[in-house]
C-alpha cells in the first residue's frame, strides 16, 4: 500500500504547522523540497476541511485551525485519499476479478486495512511531533538546502 502525494503532504503541513505556528506555502515546499503547485492544492484541501487557517497579506500565512492534540493521523489520511481500496474487489463498481465470490484474501485484507487505517487513529499530529527541536533542526538547517543552492563545498 503507497499513499498517494496528497496525504503525504497534508501530514507534512500538519507536523510542519505543529512545530512552527505559523508558516507560508513556498516556506514549507522549500524546507520539504517538494512541488509548491501541489502543495498549494493541498492546503486548500486541509483548509476547507477546517484543519488549517489562511491569512491574506502581509503577516499572512497559514496556521493549524485545531490543536495538533485534535487531529489523528488516520483522519487526515482517509479525507485525503480518493480511495482505500488496496484490491480491485474492494470496488464493487470497478471489481472484474472472477473469483470474488470464493476468495478469502479480500477478508484478510480487509482486516489489514481497518488495522493500519486504527492504527493511525491512534496517534495525533502533537504525539509524532513531539521531538520538536530535532524536527525544526531537520527542517531549517538540512543540508540539503546547500545542495540545492550551489552552495557546494569540496572538502579534500
Amino acid at each position: 500500500m503507497q499513499l498517494s502525494l496528497s496525504s503525504d503532504y497534508a501530514c507534512r503541513v500538519l507536523i510542519f504547522l505543529s512545530v512552527e505556528e505559523k508558516s507560508s506555502i513556498p516556506e514549507i515546499a522549500q524546507r520539504f523540497h517538494i512541488s509548491q503547485n501541489h502543495l498549494v492544492k493541498v492546503v486548500h484541501r486541509l483548509s476547507s476541511l477546517g484543519y488549517l487557517k489562511t491569512t491574506r497579506g502581509r503577516g499572512g500565512g497559514l496556521a493549524l485551525a485545531k490543536g495538533p492534540d485534535q487531529i489523528t493521523v488516520g483522519e487526515i489520511v482517509r479525507k485525503m485519499e480518493t480511495h482505500l481500496d488496496i484490491v480491485e474487489c474492494f470496488n464493487r463498481e470497478k471489481n472484474e476479478c472472477v473469483i470474488t465470490g470464493a476468495c478469502g484474501l479480500k477478508h484478510l485484507l480487509k482486516d489489514a486495512t481497518d488495522a493500519f487505517l486504527s492504527q493511525l487513529d491512534s496517534c495525533t499530529f502533537e504525539q509524532i511531533s513531539t521531538k520538536k527541536r530535532l524536527l525544526k533542526k531537520a527542517l531549517f538547517e538540512n543540508p540539503r538546502q546547500n545542495s540545492k543552492t550551489g552552495n557546494h563545498s569540496n572538502a579534500n
